[in-house]
């Protein structure tokens, strides 16, 4: 590893990054989450028994791995508190946890006005997930939100009785219920006393780290085509889960970081409303969503599910600067008679490999796929990617070629031990 490794997700979130993460941390001395809230979450299996990380960095399953939770994460209390005693009901232990004291808190009026603002959207919804990320950020940059270092300190209560006043004026308008401050800050008090020991200052911790020669891993949530500035605006999360935001969501200098690992399937998929080129919207679709157990982590939801978008892909090694390519699901894919691989864009007659997020561009662009053979058999226990069978090799070198990047990682399998590492 180098200094500061990344993991990001390469498409439209839900790749698989846990797996990688799991897998990395293991040689990092930190793990580090960096921005997004409890929308968006890692599944570890270990053991045949399944972790499901919103907020905590996966990384703290690793004994001896310090977990981070970074400035640029937008915190619920009870969802962290719930997750912790999850953790200890497991055996594990949370002594190696940080919590930024620069991260924003999510109130009780952050969810309410998330739902209240996606009801009033109509046909227009986003499809948010409606757990006040949203508001939380928008507080942020309006300067009115709560820190960490609020949260656990005595000007909390008057922070709160300003807020809560003007946001009632909003909800007053919308013909919603008024939250009650004092109700709020009976209840939120506690939760600030049993997480004030986890708070300190990240940013010198994870540079004195770095000055030791600590390896920092740092793993982002959500993915690049969901970015609030590159992803497919307004369908897009309220942070920047590409390379961008683990600086700022950090403190880490871009200098420090070194090998940047994009996530991907060996299909697709995508959660909620907006473009998706590579969509597959019958029996095929269907088939990969039930092979892959497509649902949300957090939220459950069904996802859509599609070919793999190598236009797509392409554009998100360029504005991450991707060193290398981590594939999950080649076990899923490879149960199907066929696949097929997008290649290229037909824009409106013109066949492309530029990627563009404008609504236009996007609808107006059909995918150029390519066929490969599937019915790879099992390949579970596979360790060398040479050892895959045939069919396989030339999907992935498909994949490498068009790209231009090299695969680093191969998802064969569910569990933490299905994984080849390419050398």
């Amino acid at each position: 590893m180098s200094k500061v490794d990344v993991v990001l997700g390469a498409f439209y979130g839900d790749e698989g990054k846990g797996k990688i993460i799991d897998y990395l941390s293991t040689h990092a001395d930190i793990s580090i989450r960096c921005t997004g809230g409890n929308n968006a979450g890692h599944t570890i299996e270990v053991n045949g028994e399944k972790y499901a990380f919103r907020l905590i960095p996966s990384g703290v399953l690793n004994e001896g791995t310090l977990a981070v939770i970074g400035n640029g994460v937008v915190i619920d209390p009870k969802v962290l508190i719930e997750e912790i005693e999850n953790l200890k009901a497991h055996g594990y232990s949370v002594d190696n946890l940080r919590v930024s004291d620069k991260a924003h808190v999510i109130m009780p009026y952050h969810i309410a006005m998330d739902k209240m603002l996606e009801e009033s959207r109509g046909a227009g919804k986003i499809g948010t997930t409606c757990r006040g990320i949203g508001p939380a950020y928008c507080d942020k940059y309006e300067r009115s939100g709560i820190r960490m270092q609020d949260f656990i300190r005595p000007r909390f209560a008057d922070l709160i009785k300003r807020n809560v006043e003007s946001k009632n004026k909003i909800f007053k308008a919308y013909g919603y219920p008024e939250m009650d401050a004092e109700a709020i800050i009976e209840e939120y008090t506690k939760y600030a006393e049993v997480l004030k020991p986890y708070v300190v200052d990240t940013v010198v911790l994870l540079h004195n780290a770095i000055k030791e020669g600590k390896k920092l891993l740092c793993e982002g949530a959500q993915a690049t085509l969901l970015d609030i500035d590159f992803g497919s605006y307004p369908f897009v999360t309220s942070s920047n889960p590409t390379l961008g935001g683990i600086c700022t969501g950090s403190g880490i200098s871009p200098k420090d970081i070194g090998e940047v690992y994009g996530v991907i399937k060996a299909y697709s998929s995508r959660v909620g409303a907006g473009p998706y080129v590579t969509e597959q919207n019958n029996e095929i679709g269907d088939t990969i969503r039930e092979l892959g157990h497509e649902y949300g982590t957090v939220t459950k939801r069904p996802r859509r599910c599609g070919w793999l978008d190598l236009v797509a892909l392409k554009y998100a090694v360029m504005v991450n600067g991707i060193t290398g390519i981590a594939i999950n699901h080649l076990d899923t894919v490879g149960k199907l008679d066929k696949i097929q691989l997008c290649v290229a864009y037909n824009n409106n007659g013109e066949v492309t490999t530029d990627f563009s997020t404008t609504p236009e561009y996007l609808e107006n662009s059909t995918a150029v796929y390519e066929e490969f053979e599937g019915n790879f058999g099992d390949i579970s226990n596979i360790t060398k990617r040479e050892d895959l069978p045939e069919k396989a090799k030339k999907y992935l070198d498909r994949i490498e070629e068009v790209v231009g990047c090299p695969i680093k990682f191969i998802g064969t399998g569910a569990g933490r031990e299905n994984l080849i590492v390419v050398e």
